[in-house]
């Protein structure tokens, strides 16, 4: 790593330390030094992580770690719910998730009554995908790069109400946002109704130039719905400025919460065009038509965006950028790797693939490396390519690529 890319790391993550005063869940300033101590993890102090100590891990892309401060939180609520279950969990528990509602809406840029608490990015975009009144000869477009989770809803609709899906195909390696927009432009017809696609694909890391395709959504009259799992936590998210009707994302990812909790934006320019069983009483956390959830999470989800919102997103974003930087050209010296992810500019983030030789099974890799070397990554899936994900986060720093990269020269030979 260069002087200069160390020192930018090290200066933000001493920017971070300066501005912790914060009224809610904030990182424990007493462990805080610079980035550069050694019991320091990237700005994210060593005691309030709980992963071990002796593991690698550059797996935020599917399971972020909450942070003990997090954590103490949702406990001491789940502690103090249980004191008197009903009158604490109907009364001021319930007021507090409202809070927290409008913290989401704060970290999305958007009002509090388009806000919508979930358990995962999943089950929100499910509800827009039945909400949405399609009819045969309806069209949906979304990419070949879209997670499972993502998918799965508009499959379902599709089939149930004989909907067809027009599918954009990403290729790897692919960094032109204009390329991108014009595969999109081509096959909208007068009859789509949805552009569906991800803020950053669960594949690559590409970040697409969502702004630009959800003003050919609105040219074409289509509800833009953004799948944002990989963006929120990671890097600044504006819906506003996005310009998306739907924007779904997850609180156990990025933004580092706890596990089965969502966040779901739906835009006042969504008008009357959607239908949602669970929000016909409204959108508050609790109602009758959504139920009961679990409280603690919910609180440990304020927690969590409390605890972002001290280190400063902007200064997250920065710095999980110039570590991504960093990865890719250390990742670059290996020469039976293929980096498939852009290395900086518009269409960056801070997840990084990179391909293996057809000789090598990417996910038995990763198995090695997380059992024998201590670095846990993530396998592609399969019908997507031969390879790993890297996903880097404000916790990590420049030591854990350093290790990942010891690592595949012993067990790739290179």
């Amino acid at each position: 790593m260069t002087t200069d890319r160390r020192s930018f790391l090290a200066s933000v993550g001493a920017s971070v330390a300066t501005g912790l005063a914060w009224s809610g869940c904030v990182p424990n300033a007493q462990s805080v030094a610079h980035a550069a101590s050694p019991k320091q993890r990237g700005v994210v102090p060593a005691g309030d992580l709980m992963i071990d100590p002796e593991l690698s891990y550059v797996q935020t892309c599917s399971l972020g770690p909450t942070t003990r401060p997090v954590l103490e939180r949702t406990i001491e609520v789940w502690r103090e719910l249980e004191r008197d279950p009903t009158a604490l969990g109907y009364g001021p528990l319930e007021q507090g998730m409202e809070l927290v509602r409008a913290k989401a809406a704060a970290l999305l840029g958007c009002d509090l009554r388009e806000l919508v608490i979930t358990t995962s990015t999943t089950e929100g975009i499910n509800w827009v995908a039945q909400g949405v009144a399609l009819v045969p000869g309806d069209r949906i477009l979304t990419t070949d790069q879209e997670h499972p989770g993502g998918r799965v809803g508009w499959d379902f609709v599709a089939k149930r109400y004989g909907a067809t899906i027009d599918v954009v195909a990403i290729p790897l390696g692919e960094n032109d946002a204009a390329a991108i927009v014009e595969r999109f432009t081509r096959l909208v017809t007068p009859r789509t109704r949805v552009l569906a696609f991800s803020h950053v694909l669960t594949s690559t890391g590409l970040r697409m130039p969502v702004a630009e395709l959800t003003a050919l959504a609105r040219h074409a009259g289509a509800i833009s719905v953004v799948d944002g799992a990989q963006a929120a936590g990671g890097i600044a998210v504006d819906v506003k400025q996005l310009g998306c009707d739907v924007y779904a994302t997850s609180g156990h990812k990025w933004l580092l919460g706890p596990k089965g909790t969502g966040l779901l934006y739906l835009g006042d320019s969504l008008g009357d065009r959607l239908e949602v069983i669970a929000l016909q009483d409204g959108r508050a956390v609790y109602s009758h038509s959504v139920g009961v959830c679990s409280i603690p999470s919910v609180h440990g989800l304020g927690a969590a965006i409390d605890y972002i919102g001290a280190l400063g997103i902007a200064r997250v974003e920065a710095y999980n950028l110039a570590l991504h930087r960093y990865a890719f050209d250390a990742l670059s010296k290996l020469a039976r790797l293929r980096i498939v992810s852009a290395r900086d500019g518009a269409l960056a983030s801070p997840l990084l693939t990179y391909t293996l030789p057809a000789d090598v099974d990417a996910w038995a890799l990763a198995d090695k490396l997380r059992t024998v070397h201590r670095v846990e990554v993530k396998g592609v899936p399969r019908e997507w390519l031969n390879g790993h994900r890297v996903s880097t986060h404000a916790f990590n720093d420049e030591r854990d690529i350093d290790r990942l990269v010891a690592a595949l020269r012993i067990e790739l030979h290179a």
